[in-house]
């Protein structure tokens, strides 16, 4: 998420048009003085004071009573709810995407929302509403609109809604099929004195390297932890978009604590830096360039290639650098970028044929970034590294990015998938794209979930643990689910060490349901009963069909779509950042291989 925090930056959350259209979603119970709501034939004028009323105590009044159906729990929290969206971000946002096709496409559905409105009243409305105040309450929305009344078509407003959430209830649909279908009948106990999730007997030193690329004029920074002794594979970590190196810190020592060299990579063209130093005068598009999708794998390559230089070499570092056998890691966007080195190929026209006929409310923020690959001028690209021996992705953006293929994957794979991932949907972005693997796979289902549990505590309190949109689950009651990372990813990398046959019994249904709470169900699968197919495939019915063959002119659309991927970190959070993300500033005056010694555990 910071692809998002992605936050987005989760990316950390979500896109501007993904905020824009939320808020529209809940303009039915607000406008300006007096509204008109038209259900059918039923018709009633009501004033915004009673909606304030029902908005702070739930009780209705007599001409609110009719609509009990639908103004429920839900609709009395959305008219409480407030969110921070910055206002210049945010008018930058409109006006490139109300002069775009997507933004006139928009303007028309609302239209059809809100009877009798214009163009030009309803442009009017969402650039004072966002000119106006920096914390956004649906109630305070009909200060903006032109008039004092309005009149509001309760049927179009809620197939608005339909799509709005339209991935959060099939999400909801097959959760409870996922943990009953996936759940062991015994968890009997492993008899072993391994315990993979616990932390290891090793001193951690960590060190920072700084990398340049010269034929991309790219710098990299990486931050390596290792101990004295160390034969082992090399692991590799990529974050997520306007995420940072230190994202997964607590999984790299775990690791590393347990014998093996950890290699977190930081990507200069979609980290937190890139979105926190955009210049005052920036364009939406740049927030995402399309050539983060080319040039994330390609830094993991030449980084490993420097690494294997660095290994041959005398010093600490000699022979503790692997890089003939490699895991890789990614969250989010990082997942992309492991899955891309793991042999899937880049389709940017599957993507754009996949943008085209989507619906702008229909779109996730996953989707919205995907779709700024739209815009790259190839008909496809492999970018495959044949030392990438195995991958873990982490709630990955998939998608249509790899034109629903993942044949080309011939290594063993692990995908997490989090049920209350409000970034990348559970269907589109991590089951069915496990369902199309073919060789040695597993899938770990986080009931319970969001798309930032996986992280490091540290980042709680910070931009990209908070969100006003979605709740980010990151607190102690994520804390199964780090641990069931911490103990699969040991036991995964030691597939590629002759002790593998002892991590077995940890790669099991069993030993993963043993780690689950009162607040995570955790369940692993190796393969996906014939029950929970059947369901995927209703759930997944009507999707765009992979591209067979694709043009490799780029269409008018594919030059501007990227324009509307939205800032995470300064639109929707407050301006505070984490100071993990400034390690990842001061980063680049550290010396090479100027080691701190740290005793982990």
């Amino acid at each position: 998420m910071k692809l998002f925090t992605h936050s987005i930056p989760n990316l950390l959350k979500y896109s501007a048009v993904i905020a824009t259209t939320l808020l529209l979603s809940n303009l039915p119970v607000s406008a300006a003085d007096r509204i008109t709501l038209k259900l059918g034939f039923l018709e009633k004028t009501v004033s915004v004071e009673e909606l304030k009323i029902f908005a702070t105590t739930g009780k209705l009044s007599s001409n609110l009573k009719p609509y009990s159906a639908i103004l429920n729990q839900q609709a009395q929290d959305s008219l409480q709810k407030r969110i921070y969206i910055d206002p210049l971000i945010a008018q930058q946002f409109l006006d490139d995407l109300l002069h775009s096709p997507d933004g006139e496409a928009l303007i028309e559905q609302l239209k059809s929302a809100f009877p009798g409105s214009t163009s030009d009243e309803l442009r009017l409305t969402l650039k004072r509403t966002f000119k106006r105040s920096a914390n956004i309450n649906v109630l305070n929305i009909f200060k903006a609109y032109p008039r004092s009344e309005v009149t509001l078509n309760i049927g179009s407003l809620i197939n608005i809604a339909t799509q709005l959430n339209k991935t959060k209830i099939q999400t909801e649909i097959i959760e409870p099929h996922l943990t009953s279908a996936l759940k062991t009948q015994t968890i009997k106990n492993i008899s072993s004195n391994l315990s993979p999730e616990k932390t290891g007997e090793h001193f951690v030193y960590q060190d920072t390297v700084i990398l340049r690329d010269r034929d991309r004029d790219r710098n990299l920074v990486a931050d390596i932890y290792s101990t004295v002794k160390n034969e082992q594979p090399l692991v590799v970590m990529s974050h997520g978009f306007a995420a940072d190196r230190k994202f997964l810190k607590y999984l790299a020592y775990h690791l590393a604590s347990h014998g093996f060299t950890v290699v977190s990579i930081e990507h200069p063209g979609s980290n937190i830096n890139s979105i926190v130093n955009l210049p005052s005068n920036f364009k939406i598009k740049n927030i995402l360039p399309k050539s983060e999708f080319i040039d994330r794998p390609k830094d993991v390559s030449f980084v490993l290639d420097e690494l294997e230089k660095i290994n041959n070499r005398p010093g600490y570092f000699q022979w503790k650098l692997n890089t003939d056998k490699v895991m890789i890691i990614g969250h989010s966007f990082g997942g992309y970028t492991a899955l891309a080195l793991a042999g899937a190929r880049l389709n940017p026209g599957s993507v754009r044929s996949f943008c085209q006929n989507l619906k702008p409310l229909e779109r996730s923020p996953a989707d919205w970034l995907q779709c700024s690959a739209a815009e790259l001028p190839y008909k496809q690209m492999w970018l495959q590294d044949h030392r990438i021996a195995r991958a873990i992705v982490l709630n990955p953006i998939v998608g249509y990015l790899f034109n629903q293929d993942l044949s080309d994957v011939k290594i063993p794979t692990l995908f997490l998938s989090s049920t209350e991932d409000g970034i990348t949907p559970v269907l589109a972005h991590q089951i069915q794209p496990f369902q199309r693997l073919k060789g040695d796979k597993y899938l770990l289902v986080a009931a319970g979930a969001t798309h930032m549990s996986v992280t490091d505590i540290s980042y709680l309190n910070s931009t990209m643990g908070q969100s006003t949109l979605v709740q980010e689950v990151m607190d102690a009651k994520a804390e199964p689910l780090r641990k069931a990372i911490r103990g699969l990813s040991l036991a995964f990398v030691e597939q590629l060490t002759p002790e593998g046959q002892l991590y077995k019994p940890y790669l099991t249904p069993a030993y993963v349901e043993s780690l689950s709470s009162e607040y995570i169900s955790l369940r692993l699968t190796k393969t996906m009963p014939s029950s929970l197919n059947m369901l995927i495939g209703m759930l997944t019915m009507g999707k765009p069909k992979p591209l067979v063959e694709e043009s490799t002119t780029v269409s008018s659309w594919g030059q501007n779509i990227d324009e509307y991927v939205f800032n995470f970190g300064k639109l929707f959070f407050p301006p505070e950042y984490h100071t993990g993300q400034l390690e990842s500033v001061f980063g680049k005056l550290l010396r090479h291989y100027d080691r701190e010694v740290q005793e982990w555990g």
